[in-house]
């Protein structure tokens, strides 16, 4: 049963939201993201944003159906999970952040799991790579 309530209460926190940073370095996890991505010529805003197939609503149902439920020990989780969209619209160099590591590796494997080629951004008309970024909390009720 905690699991079942676990994962409604991923499904229901996974919040999606704009970029609103200007550039990467601004990012708070750029240090870790520049030893685990080639962040070369990668943005955080653009002209058009990329697109999920099917959208937003899509992708969140699509990625808490793909996440494993895992035990977690903590009351609170927060973790912010990176990613980049590609030209061709794949997804590349998938990186999550936050307090308990058993929780990260496993956002970062239902991305992964979600093998959709996106609508890419783009910058004058022309796709760039575009650094996604967005938060996972969990808040744990007894």
């Amino acid at each position: 049963m905690k699991k079942i309530i676990l994962f409604l209460g991923l499904f229901l926190s996974v919040s999606v939201f704009a970029q609103e940073f200007s550039s990467v370095s601004q990012l708070p996890d750029y240090a870790v993201l520049k030893a685990k991505m080639k962040l070369d010529d990668v943005v955080t805003k653009a002209d058009t944003a990329p697109e999920f197939p099917g959208g937003m609503d899509t992708f969140k149902r699509k990625f808490a159906e793909s996440m494993d439920v895992i035990d977690v020990k903590s009351s609170k989780i927060n973790t912010r999970v990176y990613f980049i969209i590609e030209k061709t619209g794949y997804v590349r160099y998938v990186t999550a952040t936050g307090d308990d590591k058993k929780h990260s590796q496993a956002a970062e494997v239902a991305v992964r799991r979600l093998f959709v080629k996106w609508k890419p951004a783009t910058i004058n008309g022309e796709p760039v790579r575009y650094m996604y970024t967005f938060p996972l909390a969990l808040k744990k009720y007894n």
